[in-house]
């Protein structure tokens, strides 16, 4: 499956000059001949929290139309990052997901709000997995501080994923961590990893992509730079089975032993 990871740069707290960037970035990765596209995390909005009754999407509705537009009329799959909305009087960082025929197959809340960027002060944590099919693929989707916590991971991969994404926008300051926790979760959980990060700065923070595709055995298939780019990857879904059956580390679990 050709992908293509859409590293952006976000206009802090205006939805209409990202909405508009978004657009043109996956109509290039469509012509570069990417069969799924993912976006990175609160792509409309960066962390613009204090303004989102006047900025988030509410929902989601300008989001699912511009996804499932592009989606049908360019026959692809989107893995939409994720936006800030507003839902029933609460906001959330939410991820949609939408299949090539421009019909939204799952609809995400991030699990985990992170305490450093504000979010638990804003946002509504969301309480459900994010397991969908895509070509009778099994794969999830987490965001960003997710990563932070692996029994969500295996969580997911106990279900069948064989590949997870991951939209961030993870600090500069911390890039290290997210290397490293990536190629950790790819490891333990046998399965491609794709995570997707922004570029540019806001008013508190520097972003600086690095952006990564990993496969099962650990080994860094793509890795982005520091500027805008679509990173294109071919991934060999074959491959999960293969390592997954050298070293049948789910077999081997002792669930017993953990609670």
């Amino acid at each position: 499956m050709k992908i293509a990871c859409v590293q952006l740069d976000i206009a802090f707290g205006n939805p209409k000059e990202n909405f508009e960037n978004v657009e043109r970035k996956i109509r290039e990765a469509a012509k570069q001949e990417a069969k799924l596209i993912i976006l990175p995390e609160m792509w409309n909005t960066g962390y613009d929290l204090t303004r989102l009754e006047e900025i988030a999407d509410k929902e989601g509705n300008d989001t699912k139309k511009l996804l499932t537009k592009l989606a049908k009329e360019l026959h692809i799959h989107i893995i939409g990052g994720s936006v800030s909305t507003k839902k029933d009087s609460h906001f959330y960082n939410t991820m949609y997901i939408v299949n090539d025929s421009g019909d939204i197959i799952t609809e995400y809340d991030k699990a985990h709000l992170f305490k450093l960027m504000d979010e638990h002060m804003y946002l509504k944590a969301g309480n459900e997995k994010n397991l969908f099919e895509i070509e009778n693929i099994t794969m999830a989707g987490v965001i960003c501080y997710d990563l932070r916590f692996p029994e969500w991971f295996r969580a997911h991969s106990l279900l069948g994923a064989k590949v997870i994404f991951v939209p961030a926008q993870w600090p500069a300051a911390r890039i290290d961590h997210w290397k490293i926790l990536l190629q950790a979760r790819a490891i333990e959980n046998q399965c491609y990893i794709v995570a997707v990060n922004r570029v540019g700065d806001d008013p508190n923070n520097q972003f600086n992509g690095n952006s990564m595709v990993i496969a099962p055995w650990g080994e860094i298939v793509w890795l982005g730079n520091e500027e805008e780019t679509n990173g294109l990857v071919d991934i060999d879904l074959n491959l999960v089975e293969e390592v997954r059956g050298r070293i049948p580390v789910f077999q081997d679990r002792r669930e017993s032993l953990y609670k």
